[in-house]
């Protein structure tokens, strides 16, 4: 294992890193596919993510070298910036792209990355690079951006240089995370509350299926065009923007508007998980993990049974936590697909649960699930101490 990120610098480009940059991945703990219903989202940062290490150079050039990929990339700073094929650094090049069209004056720097996040795990490795590189030269540049700002301009570069019609919600949990604390976002206003999350004796297990998820190739624009049928009808009479907008006795009032059974349950969970999402701020900020496990049961027995994007190797994940006494609460977390399910896991039990679940998942499924334990971490800064990969 490689262990001085510092050391790899000097190996890399021949000179010392002068700044290190990290950034979190993020877990959403409640508030599924609500991002773009105009609703409440509950995500946090967690504590492995993406290290940054820059040294300016004098040839006006960005050089992009990773620990994770063999892909390495020497870019002039006055070349046109465009989308290369599927490669990572598409995305700090993406970021320079932005400050550049914005005005902003740059010069050229080496870069070395390294992220401890699954890749394709739905853990937001793609938000965390974004917002560590934009993190970075808006440092190195003075370039004057607020921290909301950087979460606009990596959303906008995962929009349009990358060209995926994600929300905002993985930049801003990446960018504002606080250790101990979720963060209660409002999608539409970015409003956002810091929840107390003091998890105790308990931590997020994070259970990676190891089904890669696709947002390209999965259902996700056609559950988005469902949830805009479901507006559509429902403003027959309703004066509304978001299905958010209403809450869940509301919807009971009213779902007879929309004629479509599907297009209905579609609806449904999401008005429902919106309410969790108030109920699950007041169990946290009480110290209540046994209501907030329990809500996050009810939100993925409503993403498998009403949204439908759940699947076998996330039930299974969740149907073995509900066997274990030493497990308050799981789901699936992310857009579904694949990907990943989180856990609240009691500390002390932690590698016994890791070795039963993965035996348990082994057994169903044919191929192992990897298990990491995180706390809610704090969002994107700068490092001064020397880093180690772990």
């Amino acid at each position: 294992m490689r262990t001085d990120l510092k050391q790899e610098f000097v190996k890399q480009y021949g000179k010392e890193a002068t700044k290190t940059y990290f950034s979190p991945g993020r877990v959403n703990l409640i508030g599924e596919h609500i991002d773009y219903n105009g609703g409440l989202v509950m995500p946090c940062a967690i504590t492995f993510g993406s290290c940054l290490l820059v040294s300016p150079n004098n040839e006006n050039v960005f050089r992009f070298k990773s620990l994770n990929f063999n892909e390495q990339a020497e870019v002039p700073l006055n070349s046109e910036h465009k989308k290369v094929g599927e490669v990572w650094y598409n995305y700090p090049v993406g970021v320079i792209a932005h400050f550049l069209k914005d005005g902003k004056k740059l010069q050229g720097i080496d870069m070395l990355f390294y992220g401890d996040i699954p890749i394709g795990s739905g853990l937001s490795s793609s938000a965390s690079i974004e917002v560590v590189t934009a993190y970075a030269l808006n440092d190195l540049f003075t370039a004057g951006y607020s921290r909301l700002d950087l979460v606009k301009l990596s959303q906008a570069v995962e929009n349009k240089f990358i060209g995926v019609n994600c929300g905002i919600m993985d930049q801003f949990a990446v960018a504002f995370g606080e250790k101990n604390k979720a963060l209660m976002l409002n999608c539409d206003t970015l409003d956002y509350q810091a929840v107390d999350s003091n998890l105790g004796d308990y931590l997020l297990a994070i259970i990676n299926t190891n089904k890669p998820r696709k947002l390209a190739e999965s259902k996700y624009n056609q559950r988005v065009q469902e949830c805009r049928s479901a507006l559509v009808a429902l403003k027959q009479e309703l004066d509304i923007n978001y299905l958010c907008d209403i809450d869940g006795a509301t919807f009971e009032k009213y779902k007879h508007l929309i004629t479509d059974a599907t297009v209905q349950d579609r609806a449904k969970h999401v008005v429902a998980e919106n309410d969790r999402v108030k109920l699950a701020a007041k169990a946290l900020s009480n110290n209540n993990l046994t209501e907030f496990g329990r809500l996050m049961y009810a939100s993925h027995q409503s993403l498998r049974d009403l949204y439908e994007v759940s699947g076998i190797e996330l039930d299974t994940v969740v149907n073995y936590a509900k066997t274990n006494p030493d497990v308050a609460g799981a789901r699936m977390t992310g857009a579904g697909f694949g990907g990943c399910a989180i856990a609240l896991v009691k500390k002390d039990t932690f590698d016994k649960f890791s070795k039963e679940v993965s035996a348990y998942y082994t057994d169903k499924i044919g191929y192992a699930p990897s298990v990491y334990a995180s706390l809610i971490g704090d969002g994107v800064g700068i490092l001064n101490e020397v880093v180690s990969s772990k």
